[in-house]
């Protein structure tokens, strides 16, 4: 996960009170559920001395928020009267969690949150496209429809010269209004940094479009099965679809995040490093292009003045006002040292064992 987007959260003062919790939307009673959870999250939150304007200011936002649609999650981050961080998770969170403390707890966006690769869709036929395309942030950055020469776009039944002439003009609009289809989703995946070209419609269209693609788009694209142009298609389905495409884009990053960390600790010198001390001081050094998370240990990590200053012992941070440092759960301070410092967050839980629960892989010794 890329954590530029959270800048402003490891920059704000606190304390802060994170939330996160299921919020599927596909029941009769999906709002009494909402409004059961949150006031489990209120209760919880008060009892840990959230003030009353934060509690306020977060209960208004889970009211006033949109609706995921189908199943999901959402995530909270406030301090004060402000809400910092709203934001719908594509997983649900196994367990809803609430917690206020001096640091933004920013860990579950990890797990739950991971934002989609940048990537195009794209729903073609043979007379044009309706093509979005969403960018690293998750953010729709284009929607727009292509739409070629509409006629004749079917040959009409006759024999001899005239149905042969008649085929040929056809095979020419389609292939005209495909090229054009071609070109505009390759610019788009060109201004995304898209790493996933994703395509649906009738079959002899799709097939004609990913050959119609450039080298570069061409090897980023995948066809799935679900989605049409036609009035009344499913737009469930093609959702479904797309979302699985991502999920494995997801699962194919992580497990090569997972082997190159075990080939760079394999070479005794590699760019990779494990458990607190190691980390804290890679972290220090400004050395770590992605923080690896497991069941990071429930101790507490000493931060300097500046939050990426984080270490285990105190004569650490003697060059950097140790003095003042301040005493943080590791699972809060690690991540804001790493959002601090411009390095990725990745959880690998379910991929490696780390000493602590924790590595890192740097960007250079």
């Amino acid at each position: 996960m890329q954590t530029t987007g959270f800048r402003d959260l490891v920059t704000t003062d606190g304390p802060f009170a994170s939330v996160y919790f299921e919020d599927t939307y596909q029941t009769e009673d999906a709002e009494k559920q909402l409004e059961l959870r949150w006031r489990e999250l209120r209760e919880r939150l008060s009892e840990q001395g959230t003030p009353e304007s934060t509690l306020d200011s977060l209960e208004a936002a889970v009211q006033e928020g949109d609706r995921a649609v189908g199943e999901g999650g959402r995530a909270l981050i406030a301090a004060a009267d402000r809400i910092l961080l709203d934001r719908h998770l594509e997983t649900p969170p196994a367990t809803a969690q609430a917690r206020h403390s001096d640091l933004p707890f920013l860990l579950p966006l990890a797990r739950y949150g991971e934002v989609a690769p940048p990537h195009v869709v794209v729903v073609v036929d043979s007379v044009g496209a309706e093509i979005t395309a969403v960018d690293r942030f998750g953010e729709v950055v284009a929607q727009r429809t292509t739409e070629g020469r509409e006629h004749p776009v079917h040959a009409v039944t006759h024999a001899g010269q005239v149905m042969a002439h008649l085929q040929e003009h056809v095979d020419e609009v389609i292939k005209h209004n495909i090229n054009e289809v071609a070109e505009e989703v390759a610019k788009l995946a060109r201004s995304t940094g898209a790493q996933l070209v994703i395509v649906a419609g009738e079959v002899q269209s799709r097939t004609k479009l990913h050959e119609a693609l450039p080298e570069q788009a061409r090897r980023l694209a995948t066809e799935v099965e679900p989605g049409t142009r036609a009035p009344g298609s499913d737009p469930a389905q093609l959702s479904a679809a797309v979302r699985e495409v991502i999920d494995q884009a997801r699962r194919a990053r992580l497990d090569e995040v997972a082997e190159r960390f075990r080939a760079e600790d394999g070479r005794g010198q590699g760019l990779a490093a494990q458990g607190l001390d190691a980390v804290t001081a890679a972290l220090r050094e400004r050395k770590v292009d992605t923080l690896l998370v497991g069941d990071v240990t429930a101790t507490n990590v000493l931060i300097g003045p500046d939050r990426s200053q984080v270490a285990t012992k105190a004569e650490d941070l003697a060059g950097s006002g140790g003095a003042t440092a301040g005493s943080y759960r590791a699972d809060e301070a690690l991540v804001v040292a790493a959002v601090a410092t411009g390095a990725d967050l990745v959880d690998v839980r379910d991929r490696l064992e780390l000493d602590d629960g924790v590595g890192a892989l740097l960007r250079h010794n």
